[in-house]
């Protein structure tokens, strides 16, 4: 319980510049606050973001940079005010691990809009050092931003889930489409695209994948159970599809056109953003008015709506389709995700990996 005094090390693999190669690095962790937790690190998934962060694509990284933001560990020590967790309890970290928690969006229990969010990795925490992710043999993050396991529930399952799975189930809650019946798209099938899939049909909705291939038909179908499969560029089925769906979960992280899809939506209908892309997408307004449909965007979840799709999943008996690795092919696993080559999300065994060179 008490706050170790010898000042603790961790070891990490980290980039060290754009090149987004990854090699160990030890570094300081800070000591157990009060209302911290300390968690030795057993998985943790690799997300599209990581990437992103490692190169430097959005033109703000800093290094060394040990990424890593769907976190899974146990409990070592907690802090003497942390009241939510104890020594041995399997919990998550996701992509945050502060917040002013005076804004309008923390007051809302929002945290993932508060301005002054701060991120798991690659930025700087209340004391002024910088934040290292889950690549690492262990972490200590404030008790507001970690969450429970649910019991029965495997680590490396768990960890996608906390940013691939409430990157899907956030939006889905948040503007009423939980309830069944609704028909849903879900454009590109990567890391958070399969879980759409998943979490869809576990609310009972009629689920359309839109790809650019035909590459994973018969995984969507059989595998994550989708109910139709759509190549975008089929003009005849696109067409079929007009008009027709309550939503489309856009997932794709590259420059795409939104007139195809925003065309395959009824009145109402919504486009839901979620990949990360610099550069300005562009439509033809008609195509918005003409069915009062919405372009909308949401990002991660709240640390509330974590918890509630944790529970959702173990009710539903969902998991994650991935491929488990170790530390030391974490920078084959970045090129083969660069190539889109997972099926379908990467988890680094990290608590049975060698840390050195």
């Amino acid at each position: 319980m008490g706050i170790m005094e010898a000042e603790r090390k961790t070891t990490g693999w980290a980039a060290r510049d754009p090149s987004g190669i990854l090699s160990p690095y030890t570094y300081t962790l800070r000591e157990t606050g009060p209302e911290d937790v300390n968690i030795r690190i057993i998985c943790c998934g690799i997300c599209h973001t990581d990437l992103h962060q490692t190169k430097n694509d959005l033109g703000m990284s800093n290094y060394p940079m040990v990424p890593g933001h769907e976190v899974v560990g146990e409990v070592v020590e907690v802090g003497s005010d942390v009241s939510k967790f104890t020594v041995g309890d399997i919990v998550g970290v996701g992509c945050l691990v502060g917040c002013c928690g005076g804004c309008s969006p923390c007051e809302r229990d929002l945290e993932q809009y508060c301005p002054k969010k701060i991120w798991s990795y690659n930025d700087v925490y209340i004391d002024g050092q910088p934040t290292q992710g889950g690549f690492a043999k262990a972490t200590v993050v404030h008790q507001k931003f970690v969450v429970k396991i649910p019991e029965g529930m495997a680590a490396e399952q768990a960890a996608p889930l906390l940013c691939a799975g409430v990157t899907v189930y956030s939006p889905l809650s948040h503007f009423g489409l939980k309830r069944p019946g609704l028909r849903g798209g879900i454009l590109g099938l990567g890391g958070v695209g399969h879980m759409g899939v998943k979490i869809a049909k576990a609310m009972g909705h009629h689920v359309t994948v839109i790809s650019s291939s035909n590459k994973k038909r018969e995984e969507a179908l059989q595998d994550l159970g989708a109910d139709d499969y759509v190549i975008g560029s089929d003009q005849a089925k696109m067409s079929e599809l007009a008009d027709s769906l309550d939503y489309v979960i856009d997932t794709v992280p590259v420059h795409h056109a939104l007139e195809p899809y925003l065309s395959l939506l009824k009145l109402d209908g919504k486009l839901i953003l979620m990949g990360v892309i610099s550069n300005p997408l562009q439509f033809l307004t008609p195509l918005l008015m003409l069915g009062r449909k919405v372009i909308t965007g949401s990002f991660i979840g709240s640390m509330k709506e974590t918890e509630e799709m944790l529970e959702f999943c173990k009710e539903k008996g969902l998991s994650s389709i991935i491929e488990v690795v170790k530390m030391d092919y974490v920078n084959t696993a970045f090129e083969r995700l660069e190539k889109n080559d997972v099926r379908y999300r990467f988890v680094v065994d990290v608590e049975g990996s060698n840390f050195d060179a």
